[in-house]
């Protein structure tokens, strides 16, 4: 019922209604601004929740691999914060060590590079008189001599005795691979150009190609399942003696496997490194990579049966059956280590895509966190856990009291309040390292031998089987462990591929790249 202001009714009933229908409208509307606001509310989180995973995904596609922040846009954010310099293994290259020679002065090259020497005269003099050389310029200029293939020959003639007519001949040679014509070297090649330079069999073989030399790619695949056959041992030994160290770090990444039915499926690169060389034990380190078709705990149960000791991983539920059991939540022999890392990179991922002064705040504290790991760097356990306690123990508190204010005012399906519950959620976790100077704050030093990987796989692209994961399992196992140890990989290869077939399998830890390293400088010292 609609009426005029300058004619409205004077009797009472029809006013109460007029104001009955007033008051229905005014709640309808009421409840449709609310509902509306709900919607939008609702549709903010859904877009600010797909703007961070787009950032995210941007960030790990097209973006910096590491999640150290701008130390300048930090302060212009939070400027009430001492905002500390990167530390530990996040730190970057003191102004002294990034290079020993100044700006605009040429590096020499390296003395070890044979020298060819051309002399070049000038015309003799016309008036004949006698000369003498004053000094010589000298110009070096850094040359490629292009590879170059061989053929290596093995002669074994047949040879007769007239007197007692018996005939004698050579034994065979023996081949790194059974009736395959390629020698360890040519193996040792293949093998790191694959594992560490991350140059596909397919590109491999088009390189060959160009030099006359004809070798499918293919054949080079089973070339690399014999040689992993062979060199089997040494990862199984790598392994074990992971597990003999008192600290364990884990981490895994997916990749493509051909097979399934879209034509592919994920699987995933599971590592478990061995380096204590932060706490000053000096232990040769080494890492070994297991392949597996799906992410399940029981991976990594298998991976870990009968370890004791600490394993630092991410949060990931895979790993909970290694610390409790999951029936009675009775502790295991495992015992978890959190990572601060991945408690900083849930901000930062927030930070990538707006400037939040929350999260900028939460980067300043965990970076306080890894500025007391700056000085106690290769400090024994007793002196970097003593510093902890001073240092550590009370940033910690504090931090843990501003994640749980901070929480509170937040959506609980809101990007801030997920990075602010991750460490919440395992804080006994993430709090251990400052129990034991032999543990480390974050988890990145198994990051770092994942990267071969994540190099290789933007090449590669695809493992084209299980049997072939396996075997690049076991190659990435090798190649890393002799990086580790700052072994050249191919001159290890090339020497362990000759001798393997023929060494005892109870001397196999000569052949480990440490061993073989110092075996190595021992005889050359001689």
């Amino acid at each position: 019922m609609r009426f005029e202001l300058d004619r409205l009714p004077t009797d009472p009933v029809l006013l109460h209604k007029m104001l009955r229908e007033m008051a229905e409208v005014m709640e309808r509307e009421h409840a449709e601004l609310e509902a509306a606001k709900a919607i939008v509310k609702s549709q903010k989180l859904t877009i600010d929740k797909l703007e961070h995973r787009l950032a995210r995904l941007l960030r790990v596609q097209f973006g910096r691999s590491s999640e150290k922040m701008d130390m300048a846009q930090l302060r212009l954010m939070f400027d009430e914060v001492d905002v500390p310099e990167p530390a530990n293994d996040d730190a970057p290259p003191a102004a002294n060590q990034r290079s020993a020679r100044q700006a605009g002065v040429r590096a020499p090259i390296p003395a070890h590079i044979p020298r060819h020497t051309t002399e070049h005269h000038p015309e003799p003099c016309g008036c004949g008189g006698a000369e003498t050389t004053l000094r010589e310029d000298v110009t070096e200029v850094l040359d490629y001599v292009p590879a170059r293939f061989r053929v290596l020959r093995h002669v074994r003639p047949r040879i007769a005795c007239r007197t007692c007519e018996r005939i004698r001949q050579a034994p065979a040679i023996d081949l790194p691979l059974p009736k395959v014509m390629a020698s360890s070297a040519l193996l040792a090649h293949l093998v790191v150009s694959r594992f560490v330079d991350h140059q596909p069999w397919h590109r491999q073989s088009a390189i060959l190609r160009r030099r006359g030399v004809h070798i499918d790619r293919d054949v080079m695949g089973r070339w690399a399942r014999k040689l992993a056959w062979l060199m089997e041992p040494l990862g199984e030994r790598l392994l074990a003696y992971i597990l003999q160290a008192p600290k364990v770090h884990a981490d895994e990444t997916p990749v493509t496997l051909l097979g399934g039915k879209d034509g592919s499926r994920t699987a995933y690169f599971w590592v478990y490194l061995r380096d204590s060389r932060s706490s000053g034990d000096m232990s040769p380190p080494a890492a070994a990579y297991r392949f597996t078709t799906g992410r399940g705990g029981e991976h990594p149960a298998v991976h870990l049966a009968g370890y004791r000791g600490y394993l630092q991983a991410d949060g990931y539920a895979g790993y909970n059956g290694l610390y409790r059991d999951p029936r009675t939540k009775a502790a295991r022999a495992v015992t978890e280590v959190g990572c601060w890392s991945h408690a900083r990179r849930k901000f930062t991922d927030i930070l990538d895509k707006n400037p939040s002064p929350l999260a900028a705040e939460a980067v300043v504290r965990i970076a306080e966190l890894f500025a007391v790991e700056r000085d106690i760097k290769g400090a024994p356990p007793d002196e970097r856990w003593r510093v902890r306690q001073k240092l550590a123990r009370p940033k910690l508190a504090a931090l843990r009291l501003w994640l749980e204010a901070q929480l509170k005012g937040l959506s609980s399906d809101s990007p801030l309040a997920k990075a602010c519950r991750y460490p919440l959620n395992r804080w006994a976790a993430m709090n251990r390292y400052c129990d034991d100077g032999l543990l480390e704050i974050s988890n990145n030093l198994v990051e770092n031998a994942l990267r071969g990987v994540a190099l290789g796989r933007r090449n590669w692209m695809f493992v084209g089987s299980v049997k072939g994961g396996d075997t690049a399992a076991l190659f990435y196992s090798l190649v890393e462990t002799c990086k580790l140890n700052g072994v050249e990989p191919e001159a290890w290869f090339t020497d362990v591929i000759e001798r393997i077939a023929s060494h005892p399998i109870n001397r196999i830890d000569d052949l480990l790249p440490w061993s073989w390293q110092a075996l190595r400088d021992i005889a050359e010292a001689a």
